[in-house]
């Protein structure tokens, strides 16, 4: 009678067995969506599978080819895929090239690599060596490529700007009168002199440049009257000037 009663009650399945179950399915989801994952980590940097292969430059460029702004790039040790290749590396190298003036990059799916750049515009030779641009700011580019001929300007560190400030004053007065400005520079004791083409040296000194430069133009037809070359023409006064001839050691003055 017992065995019959014992018979008839249903067994029920053991807690321990549907615990460990459970957390078997949860070991195996866990795991599945880590290998999922890292699956497409791979795929994605893979640089066989998503190569930058394309290139597109925008921006005028007068001083650089296409061909430049590629090798520039290649420059890079190594060129990751869409997914991994760091775009301010490639701002970075740019901007390091001759005539870059501001670069910005951008990647665009699936395998193209945007390039847009603004070159410097030259304005005059700097201290030499250098160019400064329209905005005063100085870079190095070869002098031979500027295509144009460009004033030499020179000064301290730091001066290019207030340095070309004088020059876009003073260059259009003496044009005016005839005069072009081949070289204009700043000491370090903040004093102007200017080289004319014509190979006049003004000595202009720290104050007053605009008055004594006008002073010059004023004194110039009366020191053509002599028919000799001048060396040098110093207004570091406050009336007339020193003059310099190129055939006589003894310095004049005129007034």
């Amino acid at each position: 009678m017992a065995d019959s009663v014992l018979k008839r009650i249903p067994r029920t399945p053991s807690i321990a067995t549907g615990h460990w179950g459970g957390l078997a399915f949860f070991v195996f989801v866990i795991g599945f969506v880590a290998w999922l994952f890292s699956a497409a980590i791979n795929w994605m940097t893979d640089a066989n599978r998503l190569p930058l292969s394309q290139l597109v430059i925008q921006g005028e460029l007068d001083y650089l080819s296409p061909d430049d702004v590629r090798d520039g790039i290649l420059q890079l040790d190594r060129l990751g895929s869409f997914m991994t290749q760091d775009v301010d590396a490639i701002q970075h190298v740019l901007e390091a090239m001759p005539w870059v003036a501001r670069a910005a990059v951008r990647k665009q799916w699936p395998d193209t690599l945007k390039v847009f750049l603004v070159e410097h515009e030259p304005a005059a030779f700097w201290n030499g060596q250098y160019l400064v641009n329209t905005e005063g700011a100085v870079f190095y580019a070869p002098r031979e490529q500027a295509g144009k001929p460009l004033v030499g300007l020179a000064g301290p560190e730091g001066s290019s700007q207030q340095v070309l400030a004088a020059l876009h004053e003073m260059q259009p007065r003496l044009q005016l009168a005839g005069f072009e400005i081949a070289t204009l520079a700043l000491n370090e004791r903040r004093a102007w002199r200017v080289w004319l083409t014509n190979g006049i040296r003004l000595e202009l000194g720290r104050e007053a440049r605009m008055e004594r430069l006008n002073r010059f133009i004023g004194l110039y037809p009366e020191l053509e009257q002599h028919g000799k070359a001048i060396e040098y023409v110093d207004l570091r006064y406050d009336t007339g000037a020193a003059v310099g001839w190129t055939d006589d050691p003894e310095q004049s003055e005129a007034s």
